[in-house]
């Protein structure tokens, strides 16, 4: 079988639909949205990225730079602690995708495009429910584990990373 074509883009009005979909299917993962949100988060972000395998949507990302008025508790923990970042929010990958060097592909895109322009790219990964594939996955591409904090009342703890944006191979 030939391997499908990957091919990753930015953002367009038209994705707003189908990243509320595949966000609103990765919760606890993510947090729930409604399609007004995805359009504002997309807006303020300084990269909306989608994914799509042979013309079809595979998943999505953003990082959202400093001093943009997002209300996450994660965003404000970083704020706090870095002047210059970016903070990646949201990403997801379709489950019929998953496999296909999606998310590999979308970190590399942010890294290249960044890499000289911003110091470090920042995310968190949920320890507590634990999200042991995300956390393996981050490690592995060289994220390490600058803090720790419970969000929503409690019930989440994340896992604070950073990875530096300096050339590197993410093979």
């Amino acid at each position: 079988m030939l391997n499908p074509a990957v091919s990753i883009r930015r953002f367009a009005a038209h994705d707003v639909e189908p990243v509320l979909a595949l966000n609103n299917a990765n919760v606890p993962e993510l947090n729930e949205l409604d399609a007004p949100e995805v359009a504002r988060l997309a807006e303020l972000a300084e990269s909306a990225l989608v994914a799509e395998v042979d013309g079809s949507f595979a998943g999505f990302c953003w990082v959202i730079g400093p001093g943009q008025p997002y209300g996450s508790l994660n965003y404000g923990w970083f704020s706090r602690q870095y002047t210059e970042f970016l903070y990646l929010d949201r990403i997801a990958v379709h489950p019929d995708f998953r496999r296909y060097g999606i998310g590999r592909g979308f970190y590399a895109h942010l890294v290249e495009q960044f890499t000289g322009a911003w110091p470090v790219l920042l995310c968190e990964v949920n320890v507590r429910p634990r999200n042991d594939a995300s956390l393996h996955f981050h490690h592995s591409i060289g994220f390490r584990e600058v803090g720790q904090q419970d969000t929503d009342g409690g019930a989440k703890t994340v896992s604070l990373l950073e990875l530096p944006l300096v050339r590197r191979s993410l093979g």
